[in-house]
Order: C-alpha cells, then structure tokens, then sequence
C-alpha cells in the first residue's frame, strides 16, 4: 500500500458519488434491505474479493481480502438501512423514490466510503493479515449486529480489530470526535399495555379506565432522567415517545392504553437498575388502577466502548491525514449497535464531522454530503496501513 498513491481518480469520486445518489433515492429500511445489499454487491465484484459472504444476519454481505500470513485480521463495518422517515427534500435531484422512507442518517455515504476501500484494496491488496469489508444490515433498530455476530459464518471473518465511521453533522468537516471509553449509551423502547375493561362512556363507573394510570406514568417515568448531561456519570434519559387511550370514539370509556418510552442510559449495567425502576413504577400504577398490565422491549442496544489499540489506530490515521481529532463530544447519548463487536475484537468508531450549518442526523432534510466519501476513505485507509503496514 504506498503511502504516495492517490486513493481515489477522479472517475472513481464521480463513480462512487452517483452510486451513493443511487442508493439515496432507493431507501430500505431495517430489515428489507435485500436490493440494496444487491445493488454493492454489484459494486463489490469488480474490486476482486477473495471472497464475497452473502446474507449475513439477514440481508447482509461482507468482501473479504486476504493477504499472507503473519497479519490481523482487520473489519471495517458500514451499514445499510435507512430510516421509516419521509423525506422533505423538494429540489434535491436525487431524493427518496420510496414515500415514508429515506436515507436520513448517512449510511448511503458510509456504504459508498467501504465501496471506495474495496476500489482501493483491489488496486493494492494487503501483502499480509485480511481486511473485511462488513456491510451490516438492521443497525436502525439495534438487531443487525447481533444478527451476524450469530450468525454461524461469522467465524470465517471473525476479527482481531473492528473499526467504524459515522459522519456528524455539527462538527466542521476536517474534525472529529474520538475518544477511548464509552462512546455511545445504552438505550431500549419500553412499550407497556396497560388493560382494563370498556364502557359505555355514559356509564364510566362500569368500567376500569387506564387513563390515571397512564396520566401517572407519563410524568412519573420521565422523572426517572437524572443527571446534568450525558458526562455526569449517574446520567439516565426516560423519554416519553407515544401514548394512545382507548380509542378514537366518543360512545366508549377506554379500557386499554398503550405507552412507549425509551430508556437511555451511559452503561449497560446503569440500564438495568433504570429498567427495574421502571417496571417499579409500572406495576404501582397497575395495581393502584386495578389493571393488568405487559411490558415489552425493542431496539435494544448496549453501551459502544472504544477500546484503547483501536481507539490508537484510528487516532493516528486521523492525525496523519491532517483531521483534528477532539475529545469532546463523547460519550453520545445517540446509540449505536457497533458495540457488539468489541466482545470479539478491539473495537473503535469515530464520529467524522459533515459540516456545521446542516440538517441533524434523522432530519427529514438530511443529506450525507458526498465531500465526506474521499475523507472517510483516506482515513480508513491509512488506518489499514497502520494495522498491515
């Protein structure tokens, strides 16, 4: 890998900036991305993989390089999902063709960074170790990477490093936010039933309303947020995101709520003891209302943790291609399902900046500007230079 060698030609930047359009106007959300994992695997063929696995914990697909013996194995991981969002870009070109749906996070550009790797990879294969390239589905609802972990061909690309980029709006292009430790919070949405029985809304008295329960439980959850900001260690988020009572009718007392909160916290371990609370709170305000009541958890995702050879390496190749790197900023309380792959690997992500004067991740106006594509690629390619030599 010369350290002189361009990593891009400019027929590439176009290349790769159309095919990242492409993908923007063909948004799938978790779960259903079955044609986008087609359409870079279309891209992925010609840079001559070793190897190329299908599939993985759905839809997803990795493209393994191999080199000789006597090297790491090294995965950079992107995502493929976009979000269940409708997207408000009226005059933007190539916006979302899929009504209700959109690429309003990013990870069409962070596909399109690995595609600019696999480019860069065919042209100088790594003379040792192994570099995967892991395009991961369902990061959007915390399922995607446990879903490949388990999945038994997961040992054939199993890692010794594990590194990621997620852009930032925010922060200036030519910085990012990296730090070792904890990178981003735990969080989980707590959907809770709570039962109890109609009426004719002329005779309330003959049924069991939810509704002090629920007018309970709304302030009584969020109340369970503690501390001044995501740095203070005992910090807990309980936000309160949707809330139905009975139904849309003026004839019926309602008999059945529904509540959704999500739980955010700093470590997995604080996550439990505010679950628990929760659930506290939930079984008193069922009891109290003489209700039945059932609780369920989705979009579950742990705490991330940069550890400290990949947080060095990641460092280093920022600092050589000349991105400031700051420390502030971290941990997130945005969650991030990339954590998981620190149990196998020293694993590290960085936040890379995508300009200050932006829409902010998940905005219906989002969009991952395409200047990024050559900045990620660099940077994770000089990475590998540091991880292969």
């Amino acid at each position: 890998m010369p350290d002189d060698a361009p990593i891009l030609t400019n027929r590439d930047v176009a290349e790769l900036t159309e095919f990242r359009r492409a993908l923007h106007r063909h948004p799938e959300v978790s779960g259903e991305e079955a044609e986008t994992a087609a359409r870079v695997k279309g891209m992925l063929e010609p840079t001559a993989p070793d190897r190329i696995l299908t599939g993985l914990g759905g839809h997803g697909l990795a493209a393994v390089y191999e080199g000789a013996a006597g090297g790491p194995a090294v995965l950079l991981r992107c995502e493929l999902d976009a979000l269940p969002i409708e997207e408000l870009n009226p005059d933007l070109r190539y916006r979302s063709t899929v009504p209700g749906k959109g690429h309003l996070c990013g990870h069409d550009g962070h596909m399109t960074i690995l595609l600019a790797v696999a480019r860069w990879l065919h042209r100088y294969p790594p003379a040792k170790g192994r570099v995967i390239l892991l395009f991961q589905p369902a990061e959007e609802d915390g399922s995607g990477a446990a879903k490949v972990i388990q999945d038994p061909r997961f040992e054939e690309i199993r890692p010794e490093i594990a590194l990621s980029l997620h852009n930032y709006p925010g922060v200036p292009v030519g910085e990012a936010l990296l730090a070792e430790g904890i990178a981003n919070c735990a969080s989980r949405g707590m959907k809770i039933l709570l039962k109890g029985r109609t009426a004719h809304a002329s005779e309330p008295e003959n049924g069991i309303s939810p509704a002090p329960a629920l007018a309970r439980l709304i302030p009584a959850l969020t109340a369970l947020s503690q501390g001044a900001g995501v740095d203070d260690p005992d910090f807990a988020l309980a936000t309160v995101t949707h809330a139905r009572l009975g139904e849309p009718a003026f004839g019926i007392a309602p008999g059945e709520a529904e509540l959704r909160v999500t739980l955010r916290s700093r470590t997995d371990a604080q996550m439990q003891a505010l679950v628990e609370a929760a659930e506290d709170l939930v079984a008193a305000a069922a009891v109290e209302g003489g209700l039945a009541h059932e609780i369920s958890y989705h979009d579950i995702f742990r705490h991330c943790e940069n550890a400290p050879k990949a947080t060095r390496i990641l460092t280093e190749a920022l600092e050589a291609g000349g991105i400031t790197v700051r420390r502030d900023g971290v941990p997130m309380r945005a969650s991030e399902d990339f954590g998981r792959f620190g149990d196998h690997a020293s694993a590290a992500m960085v936040f890379l900046g995508s300009g200050v004067d932006t829409p902010r991740l998940h905005n219906p106006d989002f969009d991952f500007p395409d200047s990024l594509i050559q900045l990620g690629a660099g940077l994770f390619v000089r990475a590998l230079r540091g991880c292969l030599g």
